[in-house]
């Protein structure tokens, strides 16, 4: 019996997190580098998912539906909070990741990106979600930074990072992930992420000004981003946001992948597969060129998990109208 062969046999049991540690190491991998048995598994978890019924506490359905992370996790744990729906991706990210961590026990030190490893990488989150939350009244969990005043916000972020970063590797990676956690509670219980109108007000972060609600948004896309890392660096399959949250990933990257064209690049016909179509650049010229993304492809590009060069993508046209679109969105990447 091939390897191949042996996974098909266990995807059932695994599909309801039945399977002993031993062999469940042994399945993800080869899910990460066979697309029949990704698919069969995938399907396999929805049928599990569909055989659990919907939620019975009157909340509406968290992005359970895809996921292929830790089912049992995910069956208990508590319901997300009722949030508005600018801040539901983040909500689902912040369960996502709550799912995982019971697997990072034991493997804190794993190297993940960059040069963190998982205790950085979380903790990395936790200076990343201080920003909006101190803007919404949320004290910090962390000793202050000395940024001077008038830093870039770019460095002002990576110092602010290395110092939480830092702080946190003196402690118990439980203290580390019992702060990140109750951060994001406080956040997704804030007025904001209840109240579209509230969530309307502008606000400058990471050196744009956008409503609160968008920076929910980028609390989301971070968060996924990074249990995705995690995910990777412990051989376990992380699905990407459901399709709704997905969309608003989408749509705000490629509003700011706009504004940082600007109104005098080649303009470029841009599409994501499955729904969404722009054209980025001038509004003055014929298009040069078309170009399509699947869209988790597009998130990891802006989230720079993907070089210009790498990405997977349909285009024709100018090659350097092209191009200059990926270079541009590979250069919004601050994860």
């Amino acid at each position: 019996m091939t390897d191949h062969d042996g996974v098909r046999d266990l995807l059932a049991a695994w599909a309801f997190g039945a399977l002993p540690p031993a062999e469940r190491r042994s399945v993800q991998p080869h899910l990460a580098e066979c697309e029949s048995c990704s698919a069969e598994a995938a399907r396999l978890r929805e049928t599990v998912r569909l055989l659990d019924g919907p939620p019975t506490n009157g909340t509406p359905a968290e992005p359970t539906a895809d996921a292929h992370v830790l089912t049992r996790a995910l069956r208990t744990r508590p319901a997300a909070p009722q949030v508005a729906p600018h801040a539901a991706p983040y909500a689902a990210a912040v369960a996502g990741l709550r799912a995982l961590l019971p697997e990072l026990e034991g493997n804190w030190g794993t190297p993940v990106v960059h040069d963190w490893d998982a205790h950085a990488t979380l903790a990395h989150l936790l200076a990343a979600d201080e920003h909006l939350a101190v803007r919404l009244g949320i004290g910090a969990r962390v000793p202050a930074s000395r940024i001077e005043e008038g830093t870039a916000w770019e460095d002002a972020w990576d110092r602010r990072t290395t110092d939480v970063i830092a702080h946190e590797h003196g402690r118990d990676p439980g203290a580390t992930v019992a702060d990140w956690s109750a951060q994001a509670a406080d956040l997704l219980a804030t007025p904001e992420a209840r109240d579209s109108e509230l969530a309307s007000c502008a606000t400058l972060l990471m050196g744009i000004r956008l409503p609160v609600a968008d920076h929910f948004v980028v609390r989301a896309f971070e968060t996924w981003i990074h249990t995705d890392d995690l995910g990777r660096a412990l051989g376990l399959h992380v699905p990407p946001p459901p399709g709704e949250h997905l969309g608003q990933l989408v749509r705000l990257a490629v509003r700011i992948l706009g504004l940082a064209l600007g109104p005098t690049a080649p303009p470029v016909l841009f599409a994501i597969t499955g729904g969404g179509e722009w054209v980025l650049g001038s509004e003055d010229e014929p298009v040069r060129a078309e170009l399509v993304l699947d869209p988790v492809d597009f998130c990891l590009l802006v989230g720079g998990r993907y070089t210009p060069d790498a990405v997977p993508r349909g285009a024709a046209g100018d090659e350097d109208a092209v191009r200059n679109v990926l270079e541009q969105a590979a250069a919004l990447a601050w994860l």
